[in-house]
């Protein structure tokens, strides 16, 4: 079942005079369970992809449907009510509230979408456990590493059971220790929940977490390789070796 589909999607920014296509004609689908990379060097269009698919941004041309609706057509109340329902989103930058504990960050979007209480806290201590967070619930953000403020992030994207989550950068602000940490946490709520994961990246060991990598270039989709039966060190090799085709940056983690 396809979860997302991308089907000509262009942005353009400017005017006339000095026009830049930024996504040149981008078609994909993503299905249901699965765990897929956006690649691209800077300023590959990969980001305002992502911006678009998360309704952040909005197409030029082309149609983006997420569990078959087409969100290019949805006004301003039903986009937002859509956004709340069906996406969940990690950001390099954690956006926790400073005023809030863990626990009620991760709450704030179950409280919104009017979750019963009682349920509200089973959830929250569920996903909390999965991502080996439950002793920050009750520290504010000030108190946690980045790490910590990336997987109660994460926990917060995922506690609503969105159809979608949507990743960008995860583990751009992250040191090595707690990005691969981070990245486990995701491979895991991927692997054990079945969770829909669309991540943006430009780091080739954050990538090898992935089953497929879509590369971008200059707002076209360059190259596509899917992991197989690979271990994770020589998809990482493989995808060095598109990398370095792009022109792009690498990692020299392993």
């Amino acid at each position: 079942m396809s979860i997302l589909k991308v089907e000509n999607v262009e942005k353009y920014y400017g005017n006339k005079g000095n026009l830049t296509k930024a996504v040149d004609k981008v078609s994909f689908e993503v299905e249901k369970g699965e765990y897929v990379g956006i690649m691209g060097a800077s300023g590959s269009g990969k980001t305002t992809l992502l911006n678009c698919i998360s309704t952040i941004d909005f197409p030029t041309a082309g149609h983006i449907y997420i569990n078959g609706k087409d969100i290019t057509t949805l006004g301003s109340k039903k986009l937002a009510k859509f956004r709340r329902e069906e996406l969940g989103f990690v950001f390099q930058e954690f956006n926790l509230l400073d005023t809030l504990t863990a626990f009620e960050n991760i709450a704030l979007s179950l409280s919104i979408l009017g979750t019963n209480p009682n349920e509200i806290e089973m959830r929250v201590r569920e996903v909390a456990s999965r991502l080996e967070i439950l002793d920050v619930l009750k520290k504010y953000p000030y108190q946690m590493s980045g790490g910590q403020k990336q997987r109660v992030a994460c926990a917060r994207a995922i506690a609503t059971n969105p159809s979608l989550v949507l990743a960008d950068e995860p583990t751009g602000a992250l040191d090595s220790k707690s990005a691969k940490m981070l990245l486990e946490s995701f491979e895991r709520l991927n692997s054990e929940l079945n969770a829909t994961i669309l991540m943006v990246t430009h780091d080739a060991f954050t990538a090898s977490y992935c089953k497929r990598i879509i590369f971008i270039k200059d707002g076209k989709i360059f190259n596509e390789i899917v992991r197989g039966n690979d271990t994770r060190k020589e998809f990482f090799h493989r995808i060095i070796e598109v990398v370095t085709l792009l022109g792009g940056e690498n990692s020299n983690v392993f």
